[in-house]
């Protein structure tokens, strides 16, 4: 196994077990640890290591890592942190204290600085595992380690924020994440008391520029205790930013917290850190309104018909927000944590809210309580009702999963919380609990949406749904069950409508644990047979979908009954049942009441007697149902494809699906059939066979079989063996299998009935090994005989697969036994006579007792016989092939093909036979200087159940010569095969001998595939039957598959880091390494990937085979060697190891550049992908890493923890001198090979013959070698310089970019005084001063002022004082003494800089940068690499080269070619920026040229240049004191703005100018903003659209920069923000007196407006679009929330504009802002005022187009604030929707009817009655007069709005059917013929009416009388044709 495999090779986390331990609550961690263990080793049939054992091979593991640490050999490191996987994954126990020493040591490994990040990722990794994931307990609680957060802190600083050159250079190398994560995983490990140090530390920093970074780092840092601390400040942060991604983490950190602290102060934080109960959980009235508020925002559910999603603007802002471009990357679950929000703040906390619904009242009285007396579930109810109408199919979108999610996630959350406060060890008081009666009504609330989203369009969904009821049956079945089997009856029986089928197939699948147990449910068991009989018409080959679903159906009750005809037990039974603790289980007696009008239900619970009976009754369906199952099937075989292609499958995927599914059913089914029924289906199936052979079910009646052994292994074979042998050897008799072939082909038919029978015998071998020994002398002649006479490829691989069966079945250990019951209780009289009462049984994991085959002494020899009396002739016949190549023909090939292929399949059936014993390793691949044999990684030797062990043993010495002659005779045919001519002919044989080694490699043990497939496995069917992780009971056969993926994890780890013997490294080297180089690709393909999983087995083979590798790539070889030899050296984890040896790196690089001799486009083509892939090996930290030598005071510290916890004998000094001195050695090699790789690639880069691909190549790849401790050569420097002229642009910008890397690395090493400074950037520029800030407001003066030639200082990034300001800053002063000092190396690389720049060096430079580039891009813009190069070459030469830069520039500038121009623009902002330290004298000769030419280039600026000159005012500015640039400032601040010239152009550009200005220098602007706000207000009436723009932004800009509510100290912002109302000062509006005169105005202009056409140039409507605009971009910016006052002291106005529909642009942006505006979060003082506005714009406006277009905003708006409007607030919304109930306008009515309905449903219940009599006798009091009477509009108006009010509260409850309900269809049907509008509502109504409850029609329709039926039925079609 490679070092490098190692690290990527993660064992798998085994599924969380600490059920066993959660049983001894009480005892020590260690004990719980100890009583899991016992579990496994019981379940598992050998004995296994002791604790002391497993102890001391730990300490081992920890003495390695120990070594290793303290010699720095961090790479060797890694390999053993996988050993340690392997223990951890043995699940012994580890002590606490130890726990959290190798914790400790971990993290302090993370946080080495310049460490490869590869490396550090598998270190956070270990870290995770260590800590565990929290399922049910934590491994480690705050009190048992702590950890210091600064250094991680100081680590990812400067991955956050990068200096700006190096940053060009890390690329994406996600390390911010990896640490970030190790945070997030440590965060309660970091002391409390060090909070108000983070919040000092973080906060400062935290600016509108930095919130996507800095959010993440707040919620990752803070520990989760003393939430008092900081909750207040976040809270304040998050309402004043729009940001998704803020939403996202302080949503997944609210989740945290409710979980956290649901035990309030009682829990594990103690009376100190708990977080106290405030109104709802831990959550103020307002925290917990914002919560929900950002829960509802997160659904994305449109409502009130906005088409757009609400939450866009929130994604935007963070899009816009790019320029600080988050780097933080983290896909969260957002749905999971507001489940978790609302679940852990349930309690009991406040009234219970009376269901007055039914009680007739005055029309105003509200509801008082809440629902269960919980304020949590009162609003989830709220929000759930409210989105009610978005779960049904025939209203889904994209909001419909994340609904669907929500459901299951909070059923999920609720069961965790109720089973948790279920265990002893509970430290919620009791009175926080949940109940019985919020259980109930919890389930009560989601119980609708679920049963409609269970037939929603898309599969995900319906899974989730499906989820969410499984839950919720486990928790209130007699709420769920009934309604769920109803609607599974409707389902079943309709036949047409596939989609409901299926759907409810699912469903049942989901609930089977409630139907069959009694325990749970019990009038579910009777139901069984019936729905059974149901489903068995779904299995049907042509609806692939609904038989896969019926099967799952099948399956998943199956598993839990016996199949068994109970009907004849009647009578000695007593029927109290003796299923154990029944009696007290009795929990359902309050069910009993059988509630009104359900009387004859099925679905209502009988006595247990009468239950039990009709049970037993039912059981009679058995054996016919069974019978009628397997006729099905047979059926459906009969109905198959043929067979045949390549991998011999059976049609295409759906087929294969629909097989495999039936194959699990048929194997649940048998396995659970009593014996009478078992021989039943026996016989049935064994006649079939006797009279059939059909050549297209083979493989399925095949499998049938094996199901039937499985179960019953002995009986099966009996009856199959004999007929099957006889016909078999008649067939062979008569000739079938006899025409020689060894490719692939379609059945020949004569052969159809000896596949039949061999498929029959392969299912009949499979299992049982017992039952094959009494056959065993005809079962060896039976294989001799299949083995000589079956000749065709088919025949041959057929036997192939019998042999593999036989030896499985006989030498493996495997659980033989899966039925629901364990097997002394299957067997037991008693329980065939009543097994009903078990069904559905549970174990806990101690209460099982596996069955395991283990192979007896017989069955070790029936398998040594098969070696020596089949395998062994077999193996002599090959050898004989293999002497004899001169004349091999299709016989011999045909031969050799079966007899190789026969061998192989014996051994790849004895993967666990023989334990590889101690090897004699040849060649240990070793460099004996710097590596040491001790500290090479090492298996963990476990007991893993091999059948030979011990070499003494004659049996074990027979076997393994058998083994070793199998590899000899591999390696014999593949030496022949290589010299046979003609090779084409032959290749069936070459890839038969590339399986034959795969086979002697790696079938061993367990591979990783089959292993993950296992765990896999095991993960799903554990999860089916619990709720939850805390269930510590769950079905038998989960408890199975666990004692067998542990088993399995035992063999797997013996399959890792195996040695080499001689004979496995001639099989490597000489046979594998070849056939990967052979000139056929499916070779080579197969081989190499036989070649990398061997690589991945064995220790050091990758070292081993590599020299024959790049021995291959030389000259002269054949191209398709060339091309094998680069596939093998591209794969991922060779790559990653040759690249991390420095001497394999020369070698592998310089192969890879020596390849342009290939001509073969397809090798180029490799060349350039791996050539790219291997860029991220190459770097500074890969270099150190493999040659650390710097202090590690951290790791040193950690290393004497860990000592502690193990004897002394865990420190092997002699060991540790070696290690530490090969250290030395180790590094100085790995520098010197370094040195001498990049010597080597600079040679053949400057070689005049390489192509220019290959510079481009070489030049990246010497990138990579630059590094900060050490200087580049000068040779080095001056190729980098020389390219920077070249003609091709890649490599231009290439060389650029090595120079700029060359020249920061010298400065960063001229300024690092120690290693940490240098590699945590943490220099100090010798030009640099630190001042302290006392007085910040005076500090921020002084930065407006001009400055002070004396002593004043530049502050260039101004990165704090946001919200609080950093004690110091870093600052320049103006005058500079000091200079760099460079050293010796350093100056000689200057020199050799200097050297290359002539007299026409910047002449060919601005050519060259001229050219028009090739990339088209859509917008203009700067090159970056270009700019930075400039400004490098201007820093490292203090300007000395101006003179001749600037005569250059010069022309450029005017040039009318813009690619000059932009040339130019590059050019002087890299003189600019990088003027920052010149000379005085320099720089101002740099101004007095550049000053009087501004006005030059503003003036010649066109369309197509002008944004490269804003560019370059940007990059000049950004992040650098604008005082440096002041002549350019003065020009920029005195430039003309006209707003009422002619030319548009002319006017935005000295506009944008301005705009670019204020974005660059921020908040610097704000000494001169407010003059130009007032400006720009002044001018909102200009007549172009961009000028418009332009100004919305600035004003944008000018609000964000203003918004500072910086306080002196992070204590002082603490403190405000948990008393003042408005601590971050969003509410007071920065134009407040602008805004106010623009509204005065408004009504004035809007009667100046000009009529139609002109009507757009009014001032009116200028004025208002830019206000509009200005809104809309703010409200789209993450500083929202500054615009909300302005939004809303305009809101009036916005809505008057959009009744103007003259102009349509204007009330489209008016609309559009009102949505937005509505949609987004508010906070709670806020809404009243919003509230009343748009209520009193609807009430007071005489224009109808104002209401309309003020409804849907009123509707969005209280949806979104639903929990927030007050209960005056309703009242109000309902006076003025009753009032638009009867508007003149038809529209205004419709619409106002539906925003009514959605009121009522949400909020409004207990007003139905009055509403309803309200209505009713309205409608009453109207006659409709004639159409020409004078009243007949106002009467029509008055009738169609009383009958608009009936239809709104029906629509109210779209899925229900209220009592008061059914009374109203006739007061409806007697207006249905009424002239229209009426007629039309009436029919529209009751059309939704019949769609929104046909799901449940067949109950809801018992609600009306007949009368009411033909009343509905009118009001559909209008009057009744027979009236």
């Amino acid at each position: 196994m490679d070092e490098e495999d190692s690290t990527s090779m993660d064992v798998l986390e085994s599924p969380s077990d600490d059920i066993a331990a959660e049983l001894v609550s009480d005892r020590s961690a260690y004990e719980k640890q100890k009583a899991t263990l016992q579990t496994y080793i019981d379940s598992i049939p050998y004995e296994c290591e002791s604790i002391d054992v497993m102890q001391a091979k730990l300490e081992y593991i920890v003495g390695k890592l120990i070594v290793c640490a303290k010699s720095k050999n961090w790479l060797v490191l890694t390999t053993w942190d996988a050993i340690l996987q392997c223990w951890l994954q043995m699940r012994y126990p580890m002590t606490t204290s130890t726990r959290a020493a190798l914790v400790r040591f971990y993290y302090e490994l993370c946080l080495l600085p310049g460490i490869e990040v590869r490396v550090i990722r598998s270190w956070a990794d270990m870290l995770y595992r260590l800590l565990g994931s929290k399922t049910v307990k934590r491994k480690l609680e705050a009190t048992d380690l702590q950890l210091p957060w600064k250094p991680l802190w100081d680590v990812l600083y400067k991955e956050l924020f990068p200096k700006s050159r190096l940053a060009e250079f890390q690329g994406n190398r996600n390390l911010n994440n990896i640490l970030l994560y190790v945070a997030e995983s440590c965060k309660r490990y970091f002391p409390a008391t060090d909070i108000p140090d983070m919040l000092e530390t973080f906060l400062p920093i935290l600016t509108p520029d930095t919130t996507l970074t800095m959010i993440p780092v707040l919620t990752s840092f803070l520990p989760p205790t003393h939430t008092h601390i900081y909750l207040p400040v976040i809270f304040r942060i998050w309402e004043a930013f729009n940001s998704h991604i803020m939403d996202d983490r302080f949503l997944e950190f609210a989740g945290i917290l409710a979980e956290e602290h649901v035990a309030g102060k009682e829990g594990l934080a103690g009376e100190e850190g708990g977080a106290a109960w405030k109104d709802i959980g831990i959550w103020t009235q307002e925290e917990w309104l914002m919560l929900i508020s950002k829960g509802i925002e997160s659904l994305y559910v449109p409502v009130g018909n906005s088409s757009q999603n609400v939450a866009a603007t929130a994604v935007q802002a963070d899009a816009t927000a790019a320029r600080q471009g988050s780097k933080v990357k983290k896909t969260i679950s957002r749905i999971s944590f507001l489940a978790k929000l609302f679940v852990y703040s349930m309690a009991l906390d406040g009234p219970i809210r009376g269901d007055s619904a039914s009680t007739p009242g005055s029309p105003n009285s509200q509801p008082m309580g809440y629902l269960a007396g919980s304020k949590a579930l009162d609003s989830l109810d709220k929000l759930i009702t409210s989105t009610e109408s978005f779960f049904h199919p025939s209203n889904s979108g994209h909001w419909t999963f994340t609904l669907t999610n929500l459901l299951q996630r909070l059923t999920v959350e609720f069961a965790d919380r109720w089973l948790e406060e279920q265990q002893p060890s509970c430290k919620t008081p009791v009175a926080h609990r949940l109940t019985p009666s919020l259980r109930r009504a919890f389930v009560d609330v989601l119980r609708t949406p679920a049963f409609l989203a269970m037939f929603s369009k898309d599969s995900f969904s319906i899974s989730m749904a499906q989820g969410a009821l499984r839950t919720m049956a486990l928790l209130e079945p007699t709420l769920i069950m009934p309604e769920l089997l109803e609607r599974a009856y409707g389902g079943l029986e309709v036949v047409n409508e596939t989609h409901r089928t299926t759907a409810v197939l699912k469903m049942l699948s989901g609930i089977s644990l409630p139907l069959v147990s009694e325990m749970i449910w019990r009038p579910g068991q009777k139901h069984l047979l019936p729905l059974l009989e149901l489903c068995l018409p779904g299995i049907d080959l042509n609806d692939p979908n609904k038989t896969v679903c019926a099967t799952l159906f099948i399956v998943s009750t199956m598993q839990h009954v016996k199949v068994g005809d109970l009907s004849m037990h009647h009578s000695g039974f007593t029927l109290s049942g003796d299923a154990p603790g029944e009696e007290l289980m009795e929990v359902d007696t309050e069910d009993t009441h059988i509630p009104e009008g359900v009387e004859m239900s099925p679905f209502v619970s009988l006595s247990k007697r009468e239950e039990r009976t009709l049970v037993r009754e039912s059981t009679a369906g058995f054996a016919d149902w069974v019978t009628s199952l397997f006729r099905r099937v047979l059926a459906l075989y009969e109905n198959l494809p043929e067979e045949g292609g390549k991998k011999k499958t059976t049609g295409g995927k759906t087929e294969e699906t629909v097989l495999k599914s039936i194959k699990s059913m048929l194997d649940v089914v048998t396995l659970h059939l009593s014996d009478q029924l078992f021989d039943l289906v026996l016989n049935l199936v064994f006649d079939y066979a006797a009279t059939n052979a059909k050549s297209n079910a083979i493989r399925a009646f095949g499998q049938l079989v094996a199901c039937l052994a499985r179960a019953q292994p002995q009986k099966t074979l009996d009856k199959f063996l004999p007929s099957c042998i006889s016909r078999i050897q008649e067939e062979l008799k008569y000739g079938a299998s006899s025409i020689r072939t060894t490719s692939t082909h379609d059945l020949v038919p004569s052969d159809t009935t000896l596949h039949w029978n061999m498929s029959i015998l392969r299912g009949c071998l499979a299992y049982g090994a017992h039952a094959l020994l009494k056959h065993k002398e005809d079962i060896i002649n039976l294989l001799s005989l299949l083995l000589n006479k079956t000749k065709n490829e088919r025949g041959y691989t057929g036997t192939a697969a019998i042999v593999t069966r036989v030896m499985h079945a006989l030498s493996g250990v495997y659980p033989s036994d899966n039925r629901f019951v364990n097997e002394d209780v299957w067997n037991q009289p008693e329980f065939n006579e009543s097994h009903n009462t078990q069904w559905g049984r549970l174990y806990e994991a101690k209460d099982v007792k596996v069955k395991w085959h283990i192979p007896s002494t017989e069955e070790v020899q029936f398998i040594l016989d098969i070696l020596d009396r089949v395998a062994a002739p077999a193996l002599d016949k090959i050898e004989t092939l293999a002497r004899s190549t001169q004349h091999w023909d299709e016989v011999v090939r045909n031969d050799f093909c079966r007899y190789l292929l026969f061998v192989r399949s014996i051994w790849s059936g004895l993967p666990s036979f023989l334990k590889e014993g101690p090897k004699d390793v040849v060649h240990p691949c070793l460099d004996p200087e710097i590596e040491l044999e001790e500290l090479i990684v090492d298996h963990l030797d476990v007991k893993a159940g091999f059948i030979l062990t011990d070499l003494n043993d004659p049996r074990y010495q027979q076997a393994l010569q058998h083994r070793i002659r199998f590899g000899n005779v591999t390696h014999l045919a593949a030496v022949a095969l290589r010299q046979i001519q003609g090779g084409e002919d032959h290749l069936d044989a070459v890839v038969a001998v590339v399986k034959a080694i795969d086979t002697y490699f790696l079938d061993y043990g367990m591979s990783r595939a089959d292993f993950i497939t296992l765990q896999k496995n095991f993960a799903q069917s554990r999860e089916v039957n619990r709720v939850s992780a805390r269930q510590k009971e769950n079905s038998r056969i989960a408890w199975v598959k666990r004692a067998q993926v542990y088993h399995c994890g035992r063999l797997y780890i013996h399959a890792l880091y195996r040695r080499r013997s001689s004979l496995d490294d001639t099989l490597l080297k000489e046979d594998l390494v070849e056939l990967c180089l052979s000139p056929y690709t499916r070779v080579r393909r197969l081989a190499q990937n036989v070649l990398h999983s061997a690589c991945g087995s064995y220790v050091r083979a990758t070292r081993y085979i590599l020299p024959s590798i790049f021995n291959a790539l030389s000259k002269g070889n054949d191209p398709d060697r060339v091309k094998g030899a680069l596939y093998v050296l591209g794969n991922k984890g060779t790559a990653a190891l040759t690249m991390s040896e420095p001497p394999l790196r020369r070698q592998y690089l310089v192969a890879l550049l020596e390849c342009q001799h290939e001509e073969k486009p397809s090798i180029q083509k490799l060349v350039t992908t791996f050539s790219t892939e291997c860029l991220i090996h190459l770097g500074e930290e890969v270099i150190r890493t493999s040659s650390y030598t710097a202090p590690t005071p951290g790791i040193e510290s950690s290393i004497r923890t860990l000592e502690e916890e193990f004897s002394p004998a865990i420190i092997d000094s002699q060991l540790t001198k070696v290690a530490v001195e090969c250290a030395a050695k180790r590094a100085k090699r790995c520098l010197e090979e370094s040195d001498k790789t990049v010597r080597s690639i600079l040679e053949i880069a400057c070689r005049p013959t390489t192509h220019w691909r290959y510079v481009h190549m070489a030049m990246k790849f010497l990138m990579g070698f630059l590094r900060r401790d050490a200087v580049a050569p000068p040779e080095l420097v001056r190729f980098f310089m020389e390219q920077t002229l070249s003609p091709q642009s890649g490599i231009r910008a290439s060389a650029e970019q090595a120079i700029v890397k060359t020249a920061v690395l010298m400065k960063i090493r001229a300024y690092a005084k120690t290693d940490d400074e240098l590699w945590l950037c943490k220099w100090q520029s010798p030009f640099a001063r630190t001042i302290s800030i006392n007085n910040p407001p005076a500090f921020l003066e002084q930065l407006y002022q001009p400055i002070n030639e004396v002593d004043g200082f530049y502050v260039d990034l101004l990165d704090t004082g946001f919200l609080a300001w950093t004690k110091t800053i870093k600052c320049y002063p103006v005058n500079l003494t000091n200079s760099v000092s460079w050293d010796l190396a350093s100056r000689q690389c200057l020199q050799a800089m200097r050297s290359c720049i002539g007299k026409g060096y910047f002449t060919q430079l601005a050519t060259l940068w001229s050219q028009e580039s090739s990339k088209a891009s859509g917008s203009p813009h700067l090159h970056a690499e270009n700019v930075i190069f400039m400004i490098t070459l201007a820093k490292l030469f203090n300007g000395e080269h101006m003179h001749l830069i600037l005569p250059i520039v010069e022309p450029l500038m005017i040039d009318a070619d813009k690619f000059k121009q932009a040339a130019a623009a590059e050019i002087l902002t890299g003189l600019l920026r990088g003027s920052k330290h010149w000379p005085k004298q320099t720089r101002e000769e740099l101004w007095s040229w550049l000053t009087p030419r501004f006005n030059v280039i503003f003036t010649q600026a066109k369309p197509d240049t002008i944004s490269y000159w804003t560019s370059f005012l940007e990059h000049t500015l950004l992040n650098l004191d604008p005082r440096r640039f002041q002549p350019l400032v003065d020009w920029i601040l005195s430039l003309h703005l006209d707003f009422q010239g002619d030319s548009a152009f002319s006017m935005t550009k000295a506009l944008n100018v301005i705009v670019v200005f204020i974005d660059s220098v921020g908040v610097r602007f704000n000494g001169v903003s407010e003059k130009y706000a007032s400006i720009f207000f002044d001018n909102t009436d200009s007549n172009y659209a961009e000028i418009r723009t332009s100004i919305s932004n600035a004003l944008c800009l000018i609000a964000k920069y203003q918004w500072r509510p910086a306080y002196p100290s992070v204590d002082a912002l603490l403190a405000a923000c948990a008393d003042s109302p408005d601590p971050l000062r969003i509410r007071q509006g920065f134009f407040s007196y602008h805004v106010q005169s623009i509204i005065d105005n408004l009504p004035k202009w809007k009667d100046e407006r000009f009529s139609p056409p002109r009507v757009s140039q009014s001032r009116y409507d200028k004025v208002g679009l830019t206000m509009l605009l200005w809104l809309w971009v703010s409200l789209h910016s993450p500083e929202a929330c500054l615009v909300r006052p302005h939004a809303m002291a305009l809101l009036p106005e916005l809505l008057s504009m959009s009744e103007l529909s003259d102009n349509p642009e204007l009330q489209k942006y008016s609309s559009a802002v009102l949505r937005v505006f509505s949609s987004g979060h508010l906070p709670p003082s806020l809404t009243h005022i919003v509230l009343e506005n748009l209520v009193s714009a609807i009430q007071s406006s005489e224009s109808w187009r104002i209401r309309l277009h003020a409804l849907p905003a009123l509707v969005v708006f209280f949806y979104r604030n639903l929990l927030t409007i007050s209960s005056n607030g309703v009242l109000k919304i309902m006076d003025v929707l009753l009032d638009c109930l009867s508007d003149e306008n038809v529209e205004v009515r419709e619409m106002s009817s539906k925003t009514l309905a959605g009121v009522v449903r949400c909020s409004q219940r207990q007003n139905i009655i009055p509403l309803k009599n309200r209505f009713i006798s309205l409608a009453r009091s109207v006659k409709l007069p004639s159409r020409t009477h004078h009243d007949y509009g106002e009467s029509l108006r008055k009738l169609h709005s009383a009958i608009l009010g009936l239809c709104a509260l029906i629509e109210s409850f779209p899925y229900s059917v209220e009592p008061w309900m059914p009374s109203l269809t006739e007061v409806l049907a007697r207006h249905a013929t009424d002239p229209p509008p009426i007629s039309t509502t009436i029919r529209h109504c009751a059309s939704e009416f019949k769609k929104t409850h046909q799901d449940t029609w067949h109950k809801d329709q018992l609600a009306f009388d007949e009368d009411q039926l033909q009343s509905l039925s009118t009001m559909l079609v209008g009057t009744s044709y027979y009236a």
